[in-house]
C-alpha cells in the first residue's frame, strides 16, 4: 500500500499494517503540532498517542473529502485541548498586566532564529500558549477557540492580547541581553 487513499481504506478495514504506515506518514508532523501546545516532550508524546487512537477509532468517519492531513491535525489539536482542559479546568485571565503599546521599543534590530522564537512561544503561560497557538498557528477564530476550549470569546481575545504582550516583553528583554553580550 503506497497510495494514501489505499492506506486509509486499509485502516478503515482494521489492518494493522495500514495503521502502522499511516502512523509513520504523519507521526513526525503531528508530534510537532502536539509539542507546540504541550508543556514538554512527554506530554506531547502522550497527546500524540491519544490522538492517533482517536484517528484510528474515527477513521471510518473520514469521507475522503478535503485534506486528510488537515483532518488528522484537527483531531490532534482537539486532543491537546481536551488534555489541557482536564489539567486546567478554569481558564481564567490572571493578573498579568497589559502593557501599553508605547511601553515597547519597536526597534528590533537583533534577529532571532525560528528556534528561538518557537522556544519563547513554548515558554508562554499555558492559558496564553493555548490561545496563541490556536489563533496564530492554526487559524482558529476567537469563537472557535471559545467553543473548543470552554472559555468566552472575551477571554480568548484577552489571553491572545496578553500572550502577545508577554512575547513582546520577552523579546525586548532578550534583545537587551544580546546587545549587552556583544559589548
Amino acid at each position: 500500500m503506497n497510495n494514501l487513499n489505499d492506506i486509509i481504506k486499509g485502516c478503515q478495514k482494521g489492518k494493522s499494517s495500514a495503521q502502522r504506515q499511516l502512523y509513520q506518514l504523519f507521526a513526525a508532523k503531528m508530534f510537532a503540532v502536539c509539542l507546540r501546545y504541550s508543556k514538554d516532550k512527554t506530554e506531547a508524546e502522550d497527546c500524540l498517542q491519544e490522538g492517533f487512537i482517536k484517528v484510528f477509532s474515527n477513521i471510518n468517519k473520514y469521507g475522503f473529502k478535503g485534506s486528510f492531513e488537515g483532518w488528522v491535525r484537527r483531531i490532534m489539536v482537539n486532543t491537546v485541548i481536551e488534555v489541557y482542559r482536564k489539567k486546567q479546568p478554569e481558564l481564567l485571565v490572571d493578573d498579568f498586566p497589559l502593557l501599553a503599546d508605547d511601553d515597547m521599543d519597536d526597534d528590533y534590530d537583533v534577529p532571532f532564529t525560528q528556534e528561538e522564537l518557537m522556544s519563547m512561544i513554548q515558554e508562554l503561560p499555558p492559558k496564553y500558549k493555548l490561545v496563541f497557538n490556536l489563533y496564530v498557528m492554526e487559524g482558529f477564530s476567537h469563537a472557535e477557540i471559545a467553543e473548543t476550549s470552554g472559555i468566552s470569546i472575551g477571554t480568548s481575545k484577552s489571553n491572545l492580547a496578553r500572550a502577545r504582550q508577554w512575547l513582546k516583553k520577552n523579546i525586548e528583554e532578550r534583545i537587551i541581553e544580546k546587545k549587552q553580550a556583544v559589548c
